[in-house]
């Protein structure tokens, strides 16, 4: 948490609000928040931000100066926020990175992170490619039927461990892949290449109505989660399964939602979601 829905709100609010403005100011309070390039942050002060976009789980910004772009990198993490400002004063404490602006519509973007799971990578373009090249996977939402078909196919471990494999497939995280899995009706042991293709095709439609339903809604405010502007998500309020173990399942099927606990929780039907 924040997964794909969440980081995509991020950058549609970043979109409106910052595209265009130039960086007068960066601060940063930690500098071992920045995994890469800090000695390059003085290129920064001046250049305009032209691209937003979104990686998986983290935010880029393309930033130009004198013909030349380069890239910041935000990994949000378990527990990451782009903020335009802070909701109280309490979350001064934990804001690692400032950057001061002129001619957006805020005039500052802050990157807040307790907990310090996510990081900043300052890029030229070559080294951008490479990491995006090592880190993620396809994209839920771009990948074409026919490439996800084969990505399950070739995969002989668990179900839910691929839909959350980065490097596989970038974006979701548990939240969604227990939601993705009891909509689909799919254990999440199944072991994905014994899938039918007929069933794959299930997967691959719930995945993406699942993802652009919580994207609609702002994305899920579960535990951390605030948008730019400080709103919360409002798609927890949709979830099924995740984090319900004990209630009736809401298929009616007579069940009630079970968690298997593994290296992350995961919460499915018995009998909806049956292993074969």
């Amino acid at each position: 948490m924040p997964e794909l829905p969440e980081a995509e709100v991020v950058v549609n609010q970043l979109r409106d609000r910052v595209l265009g403005a130039v960086l007068k100011g960066c601060w940063v309070g930690r500098p071992d928040i920045v995994r890469q390039g800090l000695a390059t942050l003085d290129w920064y002060r001046g250049a305009s931000i032209t691209t937003v976009q979104r990686r998986g789980k983290s935010v880029v910004l393309g930033c130009m100066r004198e013909h030349e772009t380069r890239y910041l990198l935000a990994e949000l993490g378990m527990t990451g926020l782009l903020l335009f400002r802070l909701p109280d004063a309490s979350y001064q404490k934990h804001t690692h990175l400032v950057l001061s602006l002129d001619g957006g519509l805020e005039p500052e973007l802050r990157y807040w992170n307790p907990r310090r799971f996510g990081r900043l990578y300052l890029f030229d373009r070559t080294g951008l490619e490479r990491f995006l090249a090592k880190r993620f996977g396809c994209d839920p939402l771009s990948v074409s039927w026919e490439q996800f078909q084969q990505l399950v196919k070739g995969r002989r471990g668990r179900l839910k461990a691929l839909l959350m494999q980065q490097q596989k497939i970038a974006g979701i995280g548990n939240i969604y892949a227990n939601e993705i899995l009891y909509r689909a009706r799919l254990h999440p042991y199944r072991t994905a290449s014994r899938l039918k293709t007929q069933t794959i095709r299930r997967l691959y439609d719930v995945m993406r109505e699942v993802l652009l339903d919580a994207i609609r809604d702002g994305g899920s405010s579960v535990r951390d989660f605030l948008a730019p502007d400080g709103t919360e998500g409002q798609y927890q309020e949709r979830h099924l399964v995740y984090d319900k173990a004990g209630d009736p399942c809401p298929a009616k099927c007579g069940k009630t939602i079970r968690r298997l606990v593994g290296e992350r929780s995961s919460f499915y039907c018995p009998t909806c979601q049956r292993r074969k």
